[in-house]
Parts: structure tokens; C-alpha cells; sequence
């Protein structure tokens, strides 16, 4: 029977999204086999890979903080373009085998394969980010994006000046309508004549619908000749090209999963970067860490929701305190969240 259970507050904190990026830290692990035995951590990236100033790279921090505290080895693995989930087995099975303990896989396209590598290796302990996979030695780290996506959508709503915001998600998949429709629930409670407008980039991940920041530009630039003034993206690498629209016509973006209004690659477009919508990914591999240096490893599904701040809303620009009436309306909605007095779709 797979255990379930809430992270506590002890190590979890959106917080930790603030940990640069680009610390020192993961490297490609070493081939072949080892007699290292709990050699440290180590994650293997979802599509868009290291670098996409967002999901991948909020996993990254939390690799950063464990090798720093607690002096791990670390490696950090790129996916392959068109690879099969016998590929990603592989690469799950190569980790383990040389001794690394959590190995954690950035991603629910890891699914499959992280229940087969779990099963041959049920000495280690396994993490997914963003799936439940059954295994008495697998962590499945999973958050409520739809809270932190309402959140959004009323900071949309208070800051749209034409009544008209804008929804960009990168495959058309059930974890990418959570964000939806917490944004959109967000919006609606808030100002009900504001108008959503939704895309999707692709159908399926294979198509680049988290890689493609040419995509989500394109996708913008078509909401924003609908008078859209304020763009949340969920969609890996693909959300930076909406920032970057966003910017080039003067109009509020979104974030996504890490505070991209601190992110240096998105430096040139900061000022118009309202806030993000947080999802501590980086905590949420911190803590399997933790657990496993500490000899009690964390196993079946654990849930990161606002209540143990495991998601959350930047509040990084400063303009984000100067729109009349946000904060107090984003504040009252956490409350209303977290004492359950709003229910947040899930679709």
C-alpha cells in the first residue's frame, strides 16, 4: 500500500527557489560501476534540460544546497533529444549503480522508468518530481501547482488595465491543466469580467512544447493582439520566449516554478516580470536528501501544497506592492487557501 503523507515545515520553504541557479555544484556523473556506497545525490533533468531559468533549474538548486550542506558528490544528467523511456531507465539504473542515493528524476516523462529502475535497485531510494510511481524505495514529490496558479490569477486580474489576461501552457496534459485552472479560478473570483484567453503549444512534450521558446513567444504575441496585458506561462523553456514578447510590447508576464524576476538570463526583461508563480522543486529534492543523509528516507507521495509553503507567489519586483489593491488580494486569497474556505480546480 503506498504511503501517504505531508512534508512538514522543517525543510521545506519556497525560500530555497532563491538559490542561484548557477552555483557550483552537478556534473555528469562518472560511467561504469562503483563500490561507493550512498555517494551523494543525483537528478536527471526533464525536457528543456539545465539552463531553462525555471522547473529544471529550481531541481538544480536544491541539488546545490544538499552538496553544500552536506558534502555530497553530485551528479546532474541532460536528457537526449527523442531518447525512449528505456533511455531514461538507463540512465536511472547508471546513477544507482555507481552509488547514488537519492537518485531523483526531474519530471513526470520519468514515470516508467523510474518504477523499473526502483524495482532493480530497492536499496536506493528513488524520487520523481511531478508523478506518483508506485515503490516501496520511490518518493513521488508532487505539489499543488493550482494553488500557487490562483494566486496568479488574481494578481493577474488586479493588474490587467484592458480586461483581458492570457494562459500559455506547453503540452496539453493534465499536470499543465492544474496551472490552468487555478489561473483561471484566480481570475474569475477575483474581477469576473476579465476575459482568459488559453493556448497550448503542442499536444506532446516530444514536440517542444517545453523547449520551444520560439513557440511561446509566437503564442503571446497572438494574446497580445488580443489586448491581453498580463501572460502566465507554464511552459518550461518555452515560457521564456512569452516573457520576452511580454517585455517587447510593455505588457505584464508571469513567471513560473522559480522567481524568474531574479533569474540572470532573464535579466534584460525583469521589469516586466510581475511575480511567479512559485513551486519548490528545489526544497522538495532538498529534502529527499535530507532524509536519506538522516537514514530515514521519505517514500511514497508527498505533498507539497502553500500550507507547508511548498508553493507560493514572488513578490521580488517592487512593482508588485505599488498595484492598487494586490497584495491585500493576493493575501486574503492565501488565507482563504490555506483555511480552506476557497477550493482550488484542479481542471
Amino acid at each position: 500500500m503506498r504511503r501517504i503523507s505531508k512534508l512538514t515545515r522543517v525543510a521545506v520553504g519556497v525560500a530555497s527557489l532563491g538559490l542561484v541557479a548557477t552555483a557550483c555544484g552537478g556534473t555528469s556523473g562518472d560511467s561504469g560501476d562503483s563500490d561507493s556506497k550512498d555517494r551523494g545525490i543525483a537528478i536527471a533533468y526533464d525536457i528543456g534540460g539545465k539552463g531553462d531559468q525555471s522547473f529544471n533549474d529550481a531541481a538544480y538548486a536544491g541539488l546545490t544546497k544538499a552538496k553544500d550542506q552536506f558534502g555530497y558528490q553530485t551528479a546532474d544528467i541532460e536528457p537526449t533529444e527523442g531518447e525512449t523511456s528505456a533511455d531514461k531507465e538507463q540512465r536511472l539504473v547508471s546513477l544507482a549503480r555507481q552509488g547514488y542515493n537519492p537518485v531523483i528524476g526531474v519530471g513526470f516523462v520519468y514515470g516508467p522508468a523510474m518504477k523499473a529502475a526502483a524495482a532493480k535497485y530497492p536499496d536506493t531510494t528513488f524520487g520523481i518530481v511531478d508523478a506518483v510511481v508506485e515503490g516501496k524505495n520511490v518518493a513521488s514529490l508532487v505539489f499543488a501547482e493550482e494553488q500557487a496558479s490562483y494566486l496568479a490569477g488574481v494578481a493577474a486580474a488586479k493588474a490587467t488595465k484592458s480586461n483581458t489576461v492570457g494562459f500559455v501552457g506547453g503540452v496539453d496534459i493534465p499536470l499543465i491543466h492544474k496551472f490552468e485552472a487555478g489561473y483561471k479560478q484566480g481570475v474569475e473570483d477575483t474581477k469576473p469580467e476579465v476575459k482568459v484567453l488559453s493556448q497550448y503549444l503542442t499536444q506532446t512534450a516530444e514536440e517542444g512544447g517545453f523547449s520551444s521558446p520560439d513557440k511561446g513567444k509566437a503564442a503571446a504575441e497572438g494574446q497580445i493582439e488580443k489586448k491581453a496585458d498580463v501572460l502566465y506561462a507554464a511552459a518550461g523553456l518555452s515560457g521564456q520566449g512569452v516573457i520576452e514578447a511580454a517585455a517587447k510590447a510593455k505588457v505584464w508576464a508571469i513567471g513560473v516554478d522559480s522567481d524568474q524576476y531574479k533569474q540572470a538570463a532573464l535579466a534584460p526583461y525583469k521589469n516586466y516580470i510581475l511575480t511567479s508563480a512559485l513551486k519548490d522543486v528545489g526544497g522538495a529534492v532538498y529534502t529527499l536528501a535530507k532524509s536519506v543523509k538522516d537514514g530515514k528516507p521519505l517514500t511514497g507521495t508527498q505533498t507539497f501544497d502553500l500550507k507547508v509553503n511548498g508553493v507560493g507567489l514572488s513578490e521580488a519586483n517592487p512593482e508588485y506592492a505599488k498595484i492598487p489593491g494586490l497584495k491585500a488580494a493576493v493575501d486574503k486569497a492565501k488565507e482563504g487557501i490555506t483555511d480552506g474556505s476557497i477550493k482550488v480546480k484542479t481542471e
